[in-house]
């Protein structure tokens, strides 16, 4: 029996198909192409909560899954509008469902919030392009969802916004100096959600149409000076997807093979399937 799984879309209708115009799909169906180009075969069901009268599962239709994933998105968790409660909410029944779940980027900040904890807009600033220098911590070290990773690496990254207090049962699993919180996993009634403020699932052309839309964020955050600069970024980005053998761009951008190989850039969401999902399937008896 094939691998099932909900993967739970952040944004709202408007940035989904912003995103799809500039890169030919949404942030859901894009990250569900990254988990069946990992376990061919896995079946992804989407789900909108941003939307509103979005049908959602209930608790018996969560069980049904082998894994949830949360992506990124847009919104700022502490707007506490519908968009974000309802997802907010669900992340609360996934918990409670016990069905193992990972987030990137604005999904560690939902399971954050659903589990008790705080987020709120960084005092440093963006971090935008690549997280640098993320450190493992002790737990780290020995936590599976991090296997292979080296003692510090980077990261694709865009985000404002980062976990400024820690829900009850969460252990730190990597910081950097940007975000004291890089990667975690939270535990809540048995359930738990391994999470990372970075995006593993995204490949440099995907960063790179991103932040060819937000030049002039770009610009008036201090990250380039004019928005030809910006969007000359970009384009090296997409060059060293197409030919990652392009050591000149790899140095000039000071990337190495933890984020230009697929398989070591995407090692988070290939150690949860491995290692989370496929052990709980076994247990839960739907292998």
């Amino acid at each position: 029996m094939a691998l099932r799984f909900l993967v739970v879309e952040g944004n709202t209708r408007p940035a989904r198909e912003g995103h799809a115009a500039a890169y030919g799909l949404t942030p859901s169906a894009s990250y569900a192409a990254v988990l069946q180009e990992i376990e061919p075969g896995i079946l992804c069901d989407i789900a909108l909560p941003a939307d509103e009268g979005a049908n959602l599962p209930d608790a018996a239709g969560l069980e049904g899954y082998d894994a949830v994933v949360l992506t990124g998105s847009a919104l700022n968790i502490y707007d506490a509008t519908p968009e974000v409660t309802r997802q907010i909410e669900l992340m609360r029944a996934v918990y409670a469902a016990g069905v193992p779940a990972f987030g990137s980027c604005w999904g560690i900040q939902v399971g954050a919030v659903a589990a008790g904890g705080d987020v709120r807009k960084n005092s440093l600033g963006r971090e935008v392009g690549f997280a640098r220098n993320i450190a493992l911590t002790e737990a780290g070290r020995a936590h599976p969802m991090l296997a292979g990773r080296p003692a510090a690496y980077d990261a694709p990254a865009i985000h404002l916004d980062v976990i400024v207090a820690e829900p009850p049962a969460c252990t730190v699993l990597a910081a950097n100096r940007i975000a004291g919180i890089q990667a975690a996993e939270i535990r809540v009634n048995g359930g738990a959600l391994w999470g990372v403020q970075y995006h593993p699932e995204f490949s440099l052309h995907e960063l790179a149409t991103i932040l060819d839309r937000r030049r002039r964020m770009l610009v008036d955050e201090g990250f380039c000076a004019t928005p030809d600069e910006a969007g000359a970024y970009a384009a090296e980005l997409k060059a060293l997807h197409a030919d990652p053998a392009r050591r000149d761009l790899a140095w000039r951008h000071g990337l190495d093979d933890e984020v230009l190989d697929p398989v070591r850039r995407t090692a988070e969401i290939r150690n949860f399937v491995e290692r989370r999902v496929k052990p709980e399937r076994s247990r839960r008896g739907r292998a």
